[in-house]
């Protein structure tokens, strides 16, 4: 594992949660090859080990830990297997969750949960316990939260899944304010590409079964729909735990296919004053006369589209 540049990670060490398959693969894999350590988490011990295996027989340094992510003992266990295996622990990489979609009116409390607890709680827990550990070293650091278009969106039967990723997005840009003056970055990465979790939607199952029989990825997905593979979505991560982006923090940026994008922080649209108050009879004429017209739809652009027939 050679090479030079600012977005090499010789001497670095990451913590990849649910790195034993798609995704996170992709970026322990990334992170490996860019000259980082990494500890594999995932909850299946042959994939876990599987990545770890990989890792090693390229050159690299990999241990595994097979947990489920979410409990503080889990994060703990992770940050602490950094520093006895190799000895710091410079990047984590908050990936691991679970899906369970359903609508809203036939959603469980478990259903709800569960995702909320692998991906949020589990971000949590981790990246408390890697601050500590950032702040204790420190030398900086660098945290990258895993999120999804459906908590930009919205997304139809993931009410837990949305919340969850949409919480990820406030937690970092909370975290990157609170860890400044550490010079400890935290961003968030809103990948799109072609996993188990996209070959749920009806509209890239197809695709997606084409891709694992090994057939190249259309050029409209890859544009249009910035859906590629989960490799194409680990430039990012490995760039985000560089020294290159040490100026970068507070972000939300999405990579997949051929797109990269820089989501926009929610910002006020218009305000209305009006002296000594509001009636309902006054904000329905507000309404109709100055804010209609800037409603913002639910959903991705390009879903609303497909809806249409437009695309």
């Amino acid at each position: 594992m050679s090479g030079a540049g600012p977005a090499r990670l010789e001497g670095r060490v990451a913590i990849v949660t649910g790195a034993g398959r798609s995704l996170g693969k992709a970026y322990a894999l990334a992170l490996a090859e860019a000259g980082a350590a990494v500890v594999v988490n995932d909850l299946d011990p042959e994939t876990a080990e599987s990545t770890a295996a990989e890792i090693r027989a390229a050159g690299g340094r990999a241990e595994a830990v097979v947990a489920a992510v979410g409990t503080a003992e889990t994060a703990q266990r992770l940050v602490d297997t950094a520093l006895s295996a190799f000895g710091r622990l410079d990047v984590l990489v908050a990936n691991a969750g679970a899906l369970r979609d359903r609508v809203l009116w036939k959603m469980t409390d478990e259903d709800f949960d569960l995702v909320v607890s692998s991906h949020l709680r589990g971000a949590f827990t981790c990246g408390r316990a890697a601050a500590v550990a950032m702040r204790e070293q420190g030398e900086g650091g660098r945290i990258i939260l895993i999120g999804s278009p459906a908590g930009q969106f919205g997304s139809f039967g993931q009410t837990n899944y949305a919340a969850a990723k949409a919480g990820l997005v406030a937690m970092a840009r909370t975290w990157s304010l609170e860890l400044a003056r550490a010079s400890i970055t935290v961003n968030t990465v809103v990948p799109t590409a072609l996993s188990p979790m996209t070959a749920t939607i009806p509209a890239y199952a197809q695709v997606y079964e084409e891709y694992l029989a090994g057939r190249p990825i259309p050029t409209g997905y890859r544009r249009d729909h910035a859906l590629g593979s989960p490799e194409d979505v680990a430039p990012l991560i490995v760039w985000l735990a560089s020294e290159a982006s040490a100026g970068v923090t507070g972000q939300a940026l999405g990579l997949g296919g051929d797109r990269l994008t820089l989501y926009s922080h929610p910002d006020v649209l218009q305000t209305l004053d009006h002296e000594g108050g509001w009636s309902p009879d006054g904000i329905d004429a507000a309404w109709s006369r100055d804010l209609a017209a800037q409603a913002q739809a639910s959903g991705p652009r390009s879903a609303r589209e497909s809806a249409r027939g437009e695309a």
